[in-house]
């Protein structure tokens, strides 16, 4: 079965996703084997997995841009675990590709990935797909990991063709005429999946004088319980601090060390936001705004809903793949 199909159908059947028995056992299953996970969340990143991914007209589009494997490889891809599903992606590009997919899930995800091969082989026995057993020989490799991770796997496989992705962050940029509904989107940008992902938004831009105000969504216990520790931590060292509900905003032009706190920074100009973007380009994933211009841009609402050409670490793996 060609890729275009076998994915299509992979959609299809995630429609519904979380409205029947077995995959709200799924659901269940997987926010068991991984604490920071909740059910309507896993449900939300299987759904949005099928709208922004597998819809046929945009697998079609998407997939005419490249050539076919002129060799097929094994390529070992090892999977991070900190939002459901979020290694699905590079899992489509391989065998999209044209190559044998050996998959090494994060134990924090495993579920839901052993799902999606489930429903992978259901659709076609012969997929070129299997999870990797330690050992066993491969000819490229895609990690996402720490920064201590892809120093671990650039030593393990040197000489093997590679793509690591390391740590990274999210800024959002404001222009202070935002609506509420694109604040609303924001704060969705800010705390879906409890912040964890590097397409999270952690540190926001505003104009000086602008006062940022958000209503955030019911968060993770796990969530609250570090806010709660920041919140003493910044009351006790007496560093000023806006209390969100939740979670703290801090006055800063860095990347914030806490999960729950967002730095907020002020600007006078947009042009002195795009010199710190240009800057800081390597610590970046994407950028929520409308008011400035950038290479990895996505609109309100949309860092954490990503497409088929919203490329981790502005990297095309398809045609990474289609060269090896």
């Amino acid at each position: 079965m060609n890729a275009l199909d076998l994915f299509s159908e992979l959609g299809r059947r995630m429609e519904r996703f979380g409205e029947d028995a077995p995959t709200r056992e799924v659901v269940r299953r997987a926010c068991a084997a991984n604490g920071w996970f909740m059910p309507h969340e896993v449900v939300r990143a299987v759904r949005v997995l099928g709208r922004r991914m597998l819809r046929p007209e945009l697998l079609a589009a998407w997939l005419e841009r490249y050539p076919a494997a002129a060799a097929p490889r094994r390529v070992l891809v090892v999977m991070a675990g900190n939002i459901p599903l979020v290694g699905f992606f590079d899992l489509l590009c391989v065998v999209a590709a044209g190559h044998r997919c050996l998959v090494k899930p994060s134990s924090k995800d495993r579920v839901l990935t052993e799902y999606v091969l489930e429903q992978l082989r259901a659709i076609d026995p012969a997929v070129a797909l299997s999870f990797y057993d330690e050992g066993e020989p491969v000819d490229a490799l895609i990690a996402t990991g720490g920064d201590n991770a892809v120093r671990h796997f650039r030593t393990r496989y040197a000489g093997l063709p590679a793509l690591l992705r390391g740590h990274r962050q999210s800024v959002a940029v404001l222009s202070g005429l935002e609506t509420p509904e694109q604040l609303s989107l924001l704060a969705d940008d800010i705390w879906a999946y409890s912040g964890l992902g590097c397409r999270n938004v952690s540190l926001v831009w505003m104009p000086e004088g602008y006062e940022l105000r958000l209503e955030m969504p019911e968060m993770n216990p796990k969530y609250v319980n570090n806010y709660l520790r920041e919140r003493a931590l910044l009351a006790m060292t007496g560093h000023p601090f806006v209390d969100l509900g939740a979670a703290v905003a801090v006055g800063q032009r860095e990347f914030p060390v806490a999960l729950s706190r967002i730095a907020c920074a002020r600007y006078r100009s947009t042009e002195e936001v795009v010199r710190w973007l240009a800057a800081h380009d390597v610590e970046l994933q994407c950028v929520v705004a409308e008011c400035v211009d950038h290479s990895r841009r996505v609109g309100f609402g949309c860092a954490q809903s990503p497409g088929l050409t919203d490329w981790p670490d502005d990297r095309d793996t398809m045609a990474w793949l289609a060269a090896l």
